[in-house]
């Protein structure tokens, strides 16, 4: 049987990149799906609180189910800019290059010098959700964060509200195993932090833990838990601003964490060498702009501070940037700019940690491959197929990878105790 006409690389098997790759080989395209890790799950498995344990397995089949497929070459552990460079990705012939590869790097918290207190009281949204999600693994070597309370939470959104919510669940499971009352930490958040107190008799004063506090630069009513329809009327606005207000409340109430809007903060506290505390100030909202209002300064102090501000796409060597992200010719179908065959997908172009949204913009942008440009490109002949895949599978040599992607799942399982 001869090869397929079209090759192309997909840079990130998770959400976006599976959902391009099912419609690419529907279409008869072969593809080669480069992994930064042994399973394809990115912030699926990575970003999601593990408390969502009926929605990841969903999630996971949907994933897998395209990377099943005769025309799928799967490079498990090789990501792009560590393992191999762009510039070589670029020259081993594929047709198109489409990057799948998410927002894996935190926004920076504008504070001069905060960085070097990572790990000394501070850590960034992304490495703390990591670690919640597989500290209980025997085989977990990734960072290990600490939690106590009375922790401070910089940022807006749900992403926030997770961070919050999982030191509220340690610190009250850790606070309720000492009096020898021991709950999972994922029975604690289906259940809710309230209704565990009040079935034990308890408080969080009685229990005595001091809770968490989320701050905001805007307002509760700003905080994007609740997105506005395309052309959205004033009155449609107003009731998604009540909404999102609504939605942070009923989180306060479950979850007991504190919420305070219009802070932003300023400078950092550091003391031996550690990180004790911010200091802030009061805003206010014009124009959907933030005004910082003068002498309105105001310090906090607090053992425990996690920057949750947004993530954006790592830099990768030989991808041009415009600030915090690729430099996107066409945003809308992720062309990108100086690159006529590298196109990007999902949250890496959108920058919404969304999962709707990142499979219909994977699907927005296969979909233009295929009606568009692939007509227009000229065919691999089979000396240059067979090229490219001896290439593909040398890759898969050095990390192990047999071409059998269902055994390679079975053994790239996670260790529980």
């Amino acid at each position: 049987m001869s090869p397929p006409k079209y090759l192309v690389a997909i840079v990130g098997g998770a959400v976006a990149g599976s959902e391009a790759t099912r419609i690419l080989t529907d279409h008869g395209v072969g593809v080669a799906v480069f992994e930064q890790n042994a399973r394809p799950y990115g912030k699926i498995e990575d970003g999601l609180p593990r408390w969502h344990d009926k929605q990841k397995p969903k999630e996971y089949e949907k994933i897998n189910a395209p990377l099943h497929h005769p025309l799928v070459h799967f490079v498990p552990s090789t990501k792009i800019g560590r393992d191999l460079s762009f510039a070589d990705l670029k020259d081993w012939g594929f047709n198109y290059i489409l990057l799948a590869n998410g927002a894996w790097r935190d926004r920076p918290l504008e504070i001069e010098g905060i960085d070097d207190s990572i790990d000394k009281g501070f850590y960034y949204q992304n490495p703390f959700i990591h670690w919640f999600n597989h500290y209980t693994e025997t085989n977990f070597r990734g960072l290990s964060c600490e939690v106590c309370e009375d922790a401070m939470v910089i940022g807006g959104g749900l992403a926030s509200i997770d961070v919050a919510k999982i030191l509220m669940i340690e610190t009250i499971s850790q606070a309720l195993g000492k009096k020898g009352i021991v709950i999972d930490p994922i029975e604690i958040e289906h259940k809710s932090c309230k209704k565990v107190l009040e079935e034990n008799g308890l408080t969080l004063e009685k229990l005595g833990v001091t809770p968490c506090t989320l701050y905001y630069r805007r307002r509760a009513c700003d905080m994007p838990v609740a997105s506005f329809k395309p052309g959205a009327s004033e009155e449609e606005k107003k009731k998604t601003q009540q909404t999102r207000e609504h939605l942070l409340n009923i989180a306060t109430e479950k979850y007991l964490f504190r919420f305070q809007g219009n802070s932003l903060p300023l400078d950092k506290i550091v003391e031996n060498g550690r990180l004790v505390g911010l200091r802030f100030i009061k805003t206010e909202i014009k124009d959907d702009r933030v005004i910082k209002l003068p002498n309105t300064e105001f310090t906090v102090r607090s053992p425990l501070t996690i920057s949750s501000i947004g993530s954006v796409p790592e830099p990768i060597e030989g991808i041009p940037m415009k600030g915090e992200f690729y430099t996107w010719k066409n945003w809308d179908l992720g062309e990108l700019d100086s690159h006529h065959n590298v196109f990007g997908l999902g949250n890496v172009v959108t920058g919404k940690g969304n999962i709707v949204v990142s499979r219909k913009h994977g699907q927005k942008v296969a979909e233009y491959l295929i009606h568009e440009k692939l007509k227009i490109t000229p065919p691999l002949t089979p000396d240059q197929y067979k090229k490219v895949l001896e290439k593909i599978q040398a890759r898969q040599k050095i990390v192990g990878y047999d071409g059998d992607f269902s055994s390679w799942m079975k053994k790239a399982v996670p260790h529980e105790p």
